[in-house]
């Protein structure tokens, strides 16, 4: 009898453990679970930013660095929307101007990304310079005195001061031209564009001097001396010569 009941008793004991350890391993599972599930969600998490910040940023940044990451039979997209939206009117013009096509795309590449509904860019400081001509202060600005624009209203002046088409040309360069505003930014905006660049600076062109040129373009002056250059962008001009090798 004594041997049974202490059978009973390690029984209902062993019994009791073996519920105990089963509730101990439902948690545990349950743990493990909710820890796998957070982790899967914060790793997919991740790796949707990473795609769209890394990712979005190879496709759409201009900077050197980024470009040069990409593999030998990518173009980026900028080059892409270039050719596509200007390429066969900036061949065309390059041939009849006597201008390298291949740095004319990288131009439209920098200054426009290729875009056709390219957004004006007004240029305060120039405006005020503009408006001391046209009073008299100043007796000229880059080539433009106060007897061409003495008749000017403001909004002339504005439009004057304002970078227009895929080249971002000043829109008082179209008195150089001897054009209207409206040149540079109509349907022969690309021409104008390259004969203006032709004019201005197109004797470095011709020599192959395109880092002088990009950075000409961009501050009407050629690469300094020392090495830095005074564009707005550090990396206008690497860029520009790295966009040159799609083309």
């Amino acid at each position: 009898m004594a041997t049974k009941k202490t059978a009973k008793k390690t029984s209902a004991k062993t019994g009791k453990s073996s519920s105990a350890s089963k509730k101990s391993l439902k948690k545990t599972t349950k743990k493990i679970r909710k820890t796998l599930n957070r982790g899967f969600l914060i790793g997919a998490a991740t790796l949707v930013v990473f795609g769209i910040v890394f990712g979005g940023y190879r496709i759409y940044s201009s900077s050197a660095e980024d470009l040069s990451e990409l593999g030998e039979n990518e173009v980026p997209l900028v080059c892409e929307r270039v050719n596509e939206n200007y390429g066969a009117e900036i061949d065309s013009c390059a041939k009849l101007l006597g201008m390298p096509p291949q740095y004319l795309k990288s131009l439209a590449c920098l200054e426009c990304s290729g875009r056709t509904d390219v957004p004006k860019r007004f240029e305060k400081h120039i405006y005020r310079r503009l408006k001391k001509v046209r009073s008299g202060d100043k007796p000229e600005y880059e080539g433009v005195t106060t007897a061409m624009i003495r008749d000017a209203s403001d909004e002339a002046l504005k439009n004057l001061a304002t970078s227009w088409g895929p080249f971002q040309i000043m829109g008082y360069k179209c008195l150089h031209l001897n054009i209207n505003v409206a040149d540079l930014r109509g349907n022969d905006a690309v021409y104008w564009g390259i004969k203006w660049i032709k004019d201005e600076y197109g004797h470095l062109l011709k020599k192959g001097r395109y880092r002088d040129a990009f950075h000409y373009h961009n501050t009407g002056r050629i690469f300094p001396a020392d090495g830095n250059p005074t564009t707005y962008d550090k990396n206008y001009v690497p860029n520009g010569l790295e966009y040159m090798r799609y083309f």
